[in-house]
């Protein structure tokens, strides 16, 4: 299938509902004449709900299920909850649930390659000096599928530099070495300086597994860009244009296009922004965290981030994350490192200590989080600010606000519907 190649690229604000079928027709086509009988998608999970992948993916599946033996589905979900069936419905619509498989980072998967410490050297910097396991989930190396289709957004991401491609195999099906490495290497490179950007420490490693150990997949890229601004009711992206391929440049071509469309430059340094994060989607910090990596860059020094999270009930996904968050809280690099440097249990969860890092403001500005289901000492524990629920949304009406500046009580705030969706900097940077 290393032969299927197409993209496709709105010349207005997005791709019409009629453009995205007539693409997928085509794409369902070539899948047909090439034989396929058994078929994987790989889309994203509920947390990147906004990508709009759900309903792709439910159309494409409906496409193929009358021409293919077999179609499963198996959502990337690293290391997030896995989707339960409420979950399941709501993204991806009339798929049966017999088709779903899930993914457990820890459980799930096999060893299919090793990283040479000395790559992992090269890649670090010498900062990471032993050799790592490859392990992914278990189901793409059983040589079941004839084709294997990887689905998702490309994005600024805060690990990674630009999110999907590789990433959605090595971390959304991968297993705990690679996704615990490869987290804290982004955490040493800083992810200031390779948030939206192709080429980052931690994109050579993801590079690496593809050409030593995934080229031998039948595995087909299908990667889309959006735009930048959820709709209010449905919480949904548009799709701005589609690549699909088997090689890096279709890859490429979505970072160019994403690094346009997803980047938002501000004139100024923001000196308060209200991130507001849904209730379905953003249950913990370490999803939630997005409202800080995508903004930090455009927050003024001594400024506010305000975070409206009606969702958010724990820190961590994976009950011994949620603990090590807990134990630790965002203190900064220094302090972590220190932690890291003296404690087995974070020297055991690198990515716990990598979203730590990356989940403070390393003192520049002030974190304030408003969520009732935490009470404040668990808010203060971690070293965010405690803020009310009640007084805050009264304050801050959501339904009111617009994505962008606006005044609330004759204080300009800056207010952001949904952080996934973009990179905010300050135009400076």
């Amino acid at each position: 299938m290393n032969n299927i190649k197409s993209e496709i690229v709105s010349s207005g604000k997005y791709l019409e509902r009629e453009q995205i079928e007539d693409y997928l027709n085509k794409l369902a086509a070539e899948i047909k004449a090439a034989g396929v009988e058994r078929l994987l998608l790989i889309p994203p999970d509920y947390s990147r709900k906004s990508s709009a992948l759900g309903p792709l993916t439910e159309t494409l599946y409906f496409k193929l299920a009358d021409q293919t033996a077999e179609i499963k589905v198996l959502p990337a979900s690293g290391t997030h909850d896995p989707m339960d069936r409420e979950s399941l419905k709501a993204m991806f619509g009339e798929i049966p649930a017999a088709a779903f498989l899930a993914h457990n980072w820890r459980t799930e998967t096999v060893k299919v390659g090793e990283i040479p410490a000395a790559k992992m050297k090269e890649f670090s910097e010498g900062e990471l000096t032993e050799a790592i396991p490859l392990e992914i989930n278990k189901h793409l190396f059983d040589d079941k599928f004839d084709l294997i289709i990887s689905i998702g957004q490309v994005i600024p991401h805060e690990v990674v530099g630009m999110a999907n491609y590789t990433k959605n195999i090595v971390v959304g099906c991968g297993g705990n070495q690679i996704i615990n490495k490869s987290h804290f290497l982004g955490a040493l490179a800083g992810m200031e300086k390779i948030m939206g950007k192709d080429h980052s420490p931690v994109r050579k490693l993801y590079d690496y597994c593809q050409r030593q150990f995934l080229d031998q997949l039948p595995l087909l890229y299908l990667m889309t860009v959006n735009s930048p601004i959820s709709d209010q009711k449905t919480g949904l992206t548009e799709i701005k244009g589609i690549f699909t391929g088997s090689s890096r440049d279709s890859f490429e071509k979505a970072v160019a296009l994403s690094q346009q469309e997803n980047i938002i430059k501000v004139e100024k340094p923001l000196q308060k922004v209200v991130v507001y994060l849904k209730e379905d989607k953003f249950k913990s910090t370490w999803i939630g965290g997005k409202a800080i990596y995508r903004t930090r860059m455009a927050v003024a020094d001594g400024g506010e981030l305000i975070i409206i999270a009606p969702g958010i009930h724990k820190f961590g996904e994976d009950q011994e994350i949620d603990r090590l968050l807990r134990k630790y809280g965002y203190r900064g690099t220094e302090i972590t490192l220190d932690y890291l440097h003296k404690n087995e249990d974070l020297q055991e969860n690198l990515s716990a200590a990598a979203h730590l890092i990356h989940g403070s403001s390393e003192g520049r500005f002030t974190i304030s989080l408003a969520s009732p289901k935490l009470s404040r000492e668990e808010i203060e524990n971690i070293n965010f600010n405690y803020l009310d629920y009640q007084q805050t949304i009264a304050k801050y009406k959501i339904d009111e606000l617009e994505n962008g500046f606006n005044q609330v009580n004759g204080e300009e705030i800056f207010y952001i519907n949904n952080p996934a969706t973009g990179l905010w900097i300050y135009q400076d940077k």
